[in-house]
């Protein structure tokens, strides 16, 4: 047999390709999870010092306004070409201009843990995704990568942050496949974003930091009362990520419209925010608010909890703090979900896992990762309630969401079949415009 003909017939076998495929997204994926859950692990040590610190000396608070300033002069001067974020991942994989700058990981680090150590109200699944993208992306020039593997290489950065920070390896894959395009997922990213985020979240555990957890005591066989009665707790989920979407890009229009010099925007936020803590008189609806979230399982809350979380985070990211919304997702979820125990017939704490993961999935566009999650945080008994609130809430959030440059490649439904192809951002103006035209005629 030739030299050519042997060549012939390798080629000819079908798992040869998948066979190299599978050993380049290995050394790959491991070397991303490596990285990311790495620095997810230094994230959430150094996230935990802030807030302990920030509960100890509470009076730091007062102190906010300098903590924006550092915050708004460190992105003016040094990360103008970072600032967008999570959207800056959506919109390079969508139209490819420039390897992410690597500075994008140490700069939201650091604004994430100034603005809790003063005591803003943000998450953390940002700060992870936006680390875990910025490292990936790195490999792209490193290894003369082509267009199409650089797509991958952010997906797996996506996942590897989102599975290392939440300790949600399944999740975190699905959602990174799942965010990109509402209504679409990204199969040939498939098995290395699987392979990223057990790595990720392996290497995140290694370094012994541990998870909340969280535990649903009861809950009740499934009939048709319930489903019933599932499906109205997700309208309310649903409402609730739309509320906070909006809430979120409302703030961030008016301080970028009102406040022309960006550093000086979370300073006066800063001094709103310190002082509306200091006339409540608590710290519960700043930072993460896990020990609510927490709470909301086992005890009655004050039904406002959730609204106060929405205008609270919402103010604090619009002013241009640094951090993630998903974790303030959660607790506005939770505590949500804790209040409509008073007139829907579920248990307490089932509502508030519901409610954890359905705000979520509204706000996000996920419902298949929200639902694997909560499959993953609560266990597999209340995974039908759980796909019900997510996918209902995903329904009734409509084109909204927190990251404005998602591209809308299946419509949630037929009413919507004109957004196809547009990002959120677009499908915004368009409703503006038509409102306007609409008031006009009136």
């Amino acid at each position: 047999m030739t030299r050519q003909e042997l060549s012939g017939k390798l080629l000819s076998i079908q798992q040869l390709p998948s066979l190299f495929f599978l050993g380049k997204w290995i050394m790959l994926s491991a070397l991303v999870g490596i990285l990311a859950g790495t620095a997810s692990a230094f994230f959430l040590i150094a996230l935990n010092w802030a807030t302990d610190y920030r509960e100890a000396h509470t009076w730091i608070i007062w102190l906010l306004p300098l903590g924006g300033l550092i915050i708004g002069l460190s992105y003016h001067y040094w990360g103008q070409d970072v600032v967008k974020g999570n959207n800056q991942l959506l919109e390079e994989f969508y139209s490819p201009k420039q390897i992410i700058p690597l500075k994008m990981a140490p700069l939201v680090l650091f604004g994430t843990v100034v603005t809790h150590f003063f005591g803003g109200s943000a998450g953390r699944e940002g700060t992870a995704v936006q680390m875990g993208g910025a490292i990936a992306d790195q490999f792209t020039r490193l290894f003369r990568m082509r267009p199409r593997d650089r797509k991958i290489l952010l997906i797996i950065g996506i996942s590897a942050g989102f599975a290392s920070v939440f300790g949600t390896p399944l999740a975190g894959a699905v959602f990174a496949l799942e965010v990109l395009v509402i209504g679409r997922m990204r199969y040939e990213a498939l098995l290395p974003s699987f392979i990223t985020a057990v790595i990720a979240d392996f290497v995140c555990r290694w370094w012994q930091v541990g998870h909340t957890h969280y535990h649903i005591a009861v809950v009740p066989q499934m009939q048709f009362s319930f489903l019933m009665w599932a499906i109205l707790a997700g309208i309310f989920f649903g409402l609730a990520a739309l509320a906070f979407s909006r809430s979120t890009h409302f703030f961030g229009n008016l301080f970028g419209t009102k406040i022309k010099y960006p550093p000086l925007r979370p300073v006066i936020g800063g001094v709103v925010i310190a002082l509306v803590v200091f006339f409540m008189g608590t710290t519960k609806y700043i930072g993460l608010g896990i020990p609510t979230i927490v709470d909301a399982f086992e005890t009655e809350l004050p039904p406002y909890d959730f609204i106060l979380k929405i205008f609270l985070t919402a103010f604090t990211l619009g002013a241009g703090f640094k951090g993630g919304e998903v974790t303030p997702l959660f607790f506005i979820g939770a505590t949500l979900g804790n209040a409509l125990a008073i007139f829907i017939p579920l248990p307490a704490a089932l509502l508030a896992g519901m409610g954890f993961v359905a705000v979520f999935s509204g706000a996000t566009n996920t419902p298949i990762a929200c639902t694997i999650m909560g499959i993953e945080l609560f266990g597999i008994q209340s995974g039908m309630f759980i796909a019900i609130a997510c996918v209902t809430a995903y329904i009734f959030s409509g084109h909204s969401g927190i990251y404005s440059s998602q591209i809308i490649g299946s419509p949630k439904h037929l009413f919507y079949g004109r957004d196809r192809g547009k990002t959120l951002t677009e499908v915004d103006k368009k409703h503006k415009q038509t409102s306007k035209k609409d008031l006009r005629g009136l």
